[in-house]
């Protein structure tokens, strides 16, 4: 996978977009795809935002208040998601991977498409945006706070 990558404070981003496969707008029934507004009023909300990308990416960057539950651990760490309220699943955007598999995954063990939501443009839209991102040590400097 490869993803958007900061030049240094100038805030322009770099983004291959010559990589991977487009996913589907909806990825399964039941499953709702939201877009950015939806992400901040979720996160306003308290609830879950789930960066499905490996623990490197998500170190590196990722967005204010998401935490990483990595695509390839998701059903041994199913248990830590809360089936009453929607989680909404991310990863570098359209063209990746990880959050399909990590959906895929839990709705082959039953869990309910209702408490999935899915970001389809992840990393890539929102950066292209110019929303905020954070890393585990600090905010990316200039960036608005989010929501």
């Amino acid at each position: 996978m490869r993803v958007p990558v900061l030049l240094a404070d100038s805030g322009l981003v770099v983004i291959d977009a010559t990589w991977g496969t487009i996913r589907p707008l909806q990825l399964a029934d039941g499953v709702c795809t939201v877009g950015e507004l939806e992400v901040m009023e979720h996160l306003h909300r308290g609830r879950s935002l789930i960066d499905s990308r490996p623990a490197d990416a998500y170190g590196a960057f990722t967005i204010p208040g998401a935490r990483n539950l990595p695509h390839d651990e998701t059903l041994e760490r199913m248990g830590q998601l809360d089936r009453a309220e929607p989680a909404v699943f991310f990863c570098n955007g359209p063209q990746c991977a990880a959050s399909p598999l990590a959906i895929d995954s839990l709705l082959a063990a039953g869990y309910p498409p209702a408490a999935i939501h899915y970001y389809r443009g992840g990393l890539h839209d929102w950066m292209s945006l110019g929303l905020p991102t954070e890393s585990p040590l600090t905010t990316v400097k200039g960036a608005p706070p989010c929501c």
